[in-house]
């Protein structure tokens, strides 16, 4: 198996979403595509796998030191996602990256965000700064369009995740409120908005991963309520017509 197959299965193992949506995606952004998710993937990951925050730290520190190899031009160390990731990452992709990782300390702890600033940047660097790597790597990137849509992005998903947040005894709102989570959700559908308006900007493989995104945060907005019950989902036929309807037309 490639590497880029094996960045893949790991994408399609650990993130179905994102999986799906690459797949979708014209066959020769795959190669760009999958090895960036799986980076991404493997550091949301590695403040979860181990209950001593020093471990954790470590293990993103090994991807920074990657990320470093990658950016300075030295070979990369020897790993499934490192070596592929090197070969379509570009200088600011990899700087990108690296502000994710850093946003990433924030899963470790168990502190609530500092503020709504503290959350907005999380969000931005956790999911724009990925859907600007991919971008970058593509050759069409925005990185105001990327932080907008990335917002979005980032706001549906965590939204679903609250209620194992929670689980894990994370605060992971704010404000937990009906009407502030409907408040929230309408921000993002506003910076959606926002993005889509300069789509030309970015490139459309990358921004299919934002398919689900209007629905999920329209419902949030109408019906806040599911955000707590974890019932904020589509419907798979829904969601599939989407799917198809956004790799079709480009139109995310």
């Amino acid at each position: 198996m490639s590497d880029w197959h094996a960045c893949a299965a790991l994408v399609e193992r650990g993130d179905s979403a994102r999986f799906r949506a690459a797949m979708a995606a014209p066959a020769k952004a795959r190669a760009a595509l999958f090895p960036i998710y799986a980076m991404a993937l493997e550091v949301s990951r590695a403040p979860w796998v181990t209950q001593e925050p020093m471990i954790a730290e470590m293990r993103l520190q090994w991807w920074r030191d990657a990320l470093e190899e990658i950016k300075e031009g030295r070979e990369v160390r020897s790993h499934e996602v490192t070596v592929p990731l090197a070969q379509v990452l570009t200088g600011a992709g990899a700087a990108a990256l690296d502000d994710l990782i850093v946003a990433r300390r924030w899963d470790i702890y168990k502190d609530a965000f500092e503020d709504a600033a503290h959350f907005t940047d999380y969000l931005e660097k956790t999911s724009g700064n990925m859907l600007f790597a991919a971008c970058d790597a593509l050759g069409r990137s925005d990185k105001a369009v990327c932080r907008d849509a990335g917002y979005a992005l980032g706001l549906a998903r965590f939204f679903q995740a609250v209620p194992e947040l929670e689980a894990q005894r994370r605060v992971p709102l704010l404000d937990g409120r009906p009407e502030a989570i409907a408040e929230l959700a309408r921000g993002g559908l506003a910076r959606l908005r926002a993005a889509r308006a300069a789509r030309g900007k970015v490139h459309a493989a990358v921004m299919i991963s934002c398919w689900e995104a209007e629905r999920l945060l329209s419902l949030a907005a109408k019906k806040p309520g599911l955000v707590a019950r974890g019932a904020l989902q589509i419907s798979r036929m829904h969601s599939a017509a989407r799917l198809t309807y956004v790799a079709v037309t480009g139109r995310w």
